[in-house]
């Protein structure tokens, strides 16, 4: 299957230019928290009725988490994938135009900003882990369909019939689109699982819960995929802006 053709710039004024993959970050902080705003607005969802902050404040959390994951992905892409280059280079560590960011790093930056933030409202900071868990499955679901609109982080080869001939791959070879698998299992199908947990089970009422339940089902999620998988495919995410 050829790969279609997607302009990985979805528009464009004179001379900036803003990607799709820009718009999965924006939108997914942005549709994150209106989703996290109605979550902490059920106050008879959370441990004693006490959310980890009040419902208005999720836009000033957003704007926390947004340089959280900008800054803890981009640190954790030049300590641990490219660090020697760095230290050689160092006026390029905050150049993403040419890529470069890593989910684990976003991921610690992204929980300590909840930490902190909880602390400074004087909430309990397992609730707000709870909270990223809940809504973070909107921002995977759009990242990784921008992933595959930027060709990368490709599967494995297969001779089934969706196998998707990547442009960036040197092989030329057709290759499982795992974006698009992660995409529906680590992202809508998980967040239908957690809504589950949240709204039937009432998981939140039992701070710290919500993450644990969410890390067992990627888990379970991703086993499916697995053998589709290949070094580019792993989790750690380039921005590849270029």
């Amino acid at each position: 299957m050829p790969f279609p053709d997607i302009n990985p710039v979805a528009f464009a004024i004179g001379p900036f230019a803003v990607r799709w993959y820009a718009l999965g970050y924006l939108f997914g902080v942005g549709l994150g928290a209106a989703y996290g705003y109605r979550l902490l607005a059920n106050t008879r969802l959370w441990h004693k009725g006490e959310p980890p902050f009040k419902a208005p404040d999720i836009w000033d959390f957003a704007f926390w988490t947004m340089l959280a994951i900008v800054i803890g992905g981009r640190t954790g892409y030049v300590l641990f994938y490219n660090l020697p280059f760095y230290l050689a280079n160092p006026t390029q560590i905050i150049n993403t135009l040419d890529g470069g960011m890593s989910y684990h790093g976003g991921m610690i930056g992204l929980m300590l900003a909840a930490i902190l933030f909880t602390r400074s409202k004087h909430g309990n900071w397992l609730s707000a882990l709870d909270l990223i868990a809940s809504v973070s499955t909107i921002g995977i679901f759009l990242v990784r369909i921008a992933n595959f609109i930027n060709a990368e982080l490709y599967g494995a080869p297969t001779a089934l019939p969706w196998g998707v001939i990547f442009p960036t791959d040197p092989d030329h070879v057709p290759r499982h689109p795992s974006q698009l698998y992660e995409a529906a299992l680590e992202g809508l199908l998980l967040f239908l699982v957690i809504r589950v947990f949240t709204h039937v089970f009432y998981s939140l009422r039992r701070p710290g819960l919500v993450p644990v339940s969410s890390a067992l089902a990627m888990g379970s999620a991703a086993l499916p995929s697995s053998s589709s998988a290949c070094p580019m495919s792993s989790w750690a995410i380039s921005m590849a802006a270029g």
